[in-house]
């Protein structure tokens, strides 16, 4: 009986975030120096100290069994969030995360829009997914026929909703350029009639502005994932460079010859 109360407990202890746990997965000693942390497909369900890696900006949480977010409030650099496949249906302590920018939460139990309204003072969020076709993921508030109306209309910042492009191509320069376009072809115009100047011409054609549902997203999203991984690696790179440039010196140290006093 004793060892299966040794393994039931080393079981739990796996389903909860610890700090043991923090520093295997990072190599960090300090929780404080955790930048970017990624605990996929664990079964965790209790998020225990993630609060105390203060300065974490990136914290990827898929596939868990996660039910309740409170200790993330506590996270305010954080700017990538991936809650993808758990259990949540409230997000209410992520109003405290006012860095962030990148939010999934596809595949969970958020029943209704009001449920997002937590998020509306997220200044800086602009990328938000509630459903995932390719990993078959949802929400049960997706089902809602004005769903991404009602979401656009709470997030008039956002330019990625479930991986689509919300305006054009989500650059600031082409809203200018689009305004610009549109000014000039009202001065076009007199009394209702198109006054024709045999000397100017159009910069683009007339369709160039229409913004076209293609597999651009996707593309989009790889890059943006492409990015994660980039910025990941050079992470991974700065924390090599660092334990190596420590390890050289400890050996520098010990080949010193010994001096004694004369």
């Amino acid at each position: 009986m004793e060892p299966k109360r040794e393994k039931e407990q080393q079981d739990a202890d796996c389903e909860k975030i610890t700090a043991v746990l923090l520093k295997l997965r990072t190599g960090e000693f300090d929780l404080e120096s955790i930048l970017f942390l990624k605990l996929r497909g664990l079964g965790i369900h209790d998020l225990g100290c993630i609060g105390e890696c203060v300065n974490l900006e990136r914290l990827d949480l898929s596939g868990n069994n996660i039910t309740n977010v409170t200790p993330l409030a506590a996270l305010q650099l954080l700017s990538v969030l991936n809650l993808s496949a758990n259990k949540i249906s409230s997000l209410e302590p992520l109003r405290s995360c006012e860095n962030l920018q990148n939010l999934n939460v596809a595949g969970n139990i958020i029943s209704s829009i009001e449920n997002l309204h937590c998020l509306v003072a997220l200044r800086k969020l602009e990328n938000i997914r509630l459903k995932d076709n390719t990993h078959n993921y949802s929400n049960s508030v997706c089902r809602s026929a004005s769903y991404r109306t009602a979401v656009l209309e709470m997030f008039p910042s956002l330019k990625v909703l479930d991986g689509e492009r919300v305006v054009g191509r989500g650059s600031d320069l082409y809203q200018l350029c689009k305004d610009i376009d549109e000014t000039i072809k009202a001065g076009s115009y007199k009394n209702g009639q198109l006054v024709e100047h045999p000397d100017c011409k159009p910069w683009v054609e007339d369709s160039y502005w229409e913004i076209k549902r293609s597999n651009n997203a996707i593309i989009e999203e790889a890059y943006k994932q492409f990015n994660d991984v980039l910025h990941e690696c050079r992470l991974l790179n700065n924390r090599a460079t660092h334990v190596i440039s420590q390890t050289e010196k400890s050996m520098s140290l010990k080949k010193q010859p010994k001096q004694y006093a004369i």
